[in-house]
């Protein structure tokens, strides 16, 4: 799948924002560096340039940040709950869910590790739940259940509900992806 024309219409929209040569991102456990000259999104950690998908969403994040993230409104929200949240939501569950489900399900304590590495809180919420920053002013809840004789183990990924301003509802789904492969 070709990213191409999402990349240069996020590098177009920030060249005429004008924001630098250089300015550098948060996205969960590692920086990356954005240099407008050379049209690259480049990870501090590693000094590599990042996935298209990962570029697309920082640059759409810092473009954001740029003119002026909305703030938190403190009411967590189901992907379903976006726009065409419910027709996207089967990749949705099948990107993020099952992922969590698969890694988690036997072992939800399991997810308090990534506090070690990404910002992140435990909650109460379910019968495992971490507040986690993926970038910064852009939290997600992640709620795990434990099966049981009746129920499969379970699993949600909520988003604070200002995240329909920073990001379309595609780029949610595939950051939604990319958190429950970091985590």
């Amino acid at each position: 799948m070709s990213y191409e024309v999402a990349l240069n219409k996020a590098w177009d929209e920030l060249a005429q924002l004008g924001p630098g040569k250089d300015s550098s991102v948060r996205f969960l456990s590692d920086g990356y560096k954005i240099d407008l000259d050379k049209r690259r999104v480049i990870s501090l950690s590693c000094n590599i340039p990042a996935k298209d998908y990962a570029a697309i969403l920082i640059l759409h994040y810092f473009i954001n940040r740029l003119r002026g993230l909305p703030q938190l409104s403190s009411e967590w929200i189901s992907f379903k709950e976006l726009e065409a949240g419910e027709i996207y939501y089967p990749a949705f569950r099948k990107r993020a869910i099952e992922p969590l489900v698969r890694k988690y399900g036997k072992n939800p304590e399991g997810i308090w590790q990534v506090l070690e590495r990404l910002a992140a809180q435990k909650v109460k919420a379910g019968d495992v739940g971490i507040d986690l920053e993926i970038f910064p002013g852009v939290p997600a809840l992640i709620i795990l259940w434990r099966g049981d004789d009746e129920f499969e183990p379970e699993a949600n990924m909520l988003f604070d509900k200002s995240i329909a301003k920073i990001f379309c509802t595609e780029d949610i789904a595939v950051l939604a992806g990319f958190v429950a492969a970091k985590v």
